[in-house]
């Protein structure tokens, strides 16, 4: 493939997106295989880094996925480039392709990879989720039998256990939510803190379907939701976070040259 038929293949994807270049370096990189800069809509791609065009589109929708996100966010994109916000554009984008016919991945179709992947889901991620859920069982009846003895049950948590309470408080919220073990403790408390719990079946079943959990996160999340407002509400928001930001700035800086010009004082 060349340049213009990589574009053509991106095109495909996403054709509602501002105009973008899509560059061969002739070269071979050491340290990445491509690189996306907005401020020209340039995806370079070091050819020579691929040994087919499967791998060379892997990397273009990659690089491709940072001029969608830059292109189309509402509000500025941060020197951060891999959020999760990125990340479920670049899922999405990938799931596209393979339905198309644009990239294969050997993954769900390669002998060693799906044994290795079934052993993985089923006794290690599937067990690890069902136990932790157990646990939070366990632990919501302790914090009950703290109540009755008039115990303190992070004291309990942190000294007894010598479990950290953001995890003791993580496990007992998927016990509460019921969440199905079957998508894994991190997805488990992602799943956890959708409050409708129509919504949260609907999480888990995209989860069991293959949806990667960045696309799960940014679509039903209380986080990730706010994605799907109106596009000035996003605006009016993140200039308040950031008015937020830059008078928590102010006062930190003035309460350090107030203890500058104390301690000159003395």
């Amino acid at each position: 493939m060349n340049q213009d038929q990589v574009k053509q293949r991106l095109l495909r994807l996403r054709g509602n997106v501002p105009d973008f270049s899509v560059i061969f370096s002739g070269k071979q990189s050491k340290k990445v295989h491509g690189l996306y800069y907005p401020d020209k809509a340039e995806i370079i791609l070091h050819n020579r880094n691929f040994e087919n065009d499967n791998e060379l589109m892997y990397t273009a929708i990659h690089e491709f996925a940072h001029h969608v996100h830059f292109s189309t966010s509402p509000v500025p994109v941060t020197n951060r480039p891999h959020t999760t916000a990125f990340r479920s554009i670049f899922h999405e984008l990938l799931e596209q392709a393979e339905q198309m016919g644009l990239y294969a991945s050997i993954f769900e179709t390669h002998p060693d990879f799906v044994g290795l992947t079934r052993t993985i889901r089923e006794e290690f991620l599937g067990k690890n989720g069902a136990l932790m859920k157990e646990l939070g069982g366990l632990l919501v009846q302790a914090e009950t039998l703290c109540r009755e003895h008039r115990a303190r049950f992070e004291d309990y948590i942190e000294r007894v256990l010598l479990i950290d309470r953001r995890a003791a408080s993580s496990a007992i919220r998927v016990f509460s939510a019921d969440v199905d073990p079957r998508i894994g403790f991190d997805n488990m408390k992602s799943v956890a803190s959708i409050r409708d719990s129509a919504t949260r079946k609907q999480a888990e079943a995209d989860l069991l379907a293959g949806k990667s959990p960045d696309r799960v996160r940014a679509a039903y999340t209380p986080v990730g939701a706010k994605r799907a407002d109106d596009p000035v509400e996003q605006l009016f928001r993140e200039k308040e976070r950031l008015q937020r930001t830059i008078e928590s700035l102010q006062d930190k800086l003035q309460t350090i040259e107030d203890r500058i010009d104390s301690m000159r004082s003395l």
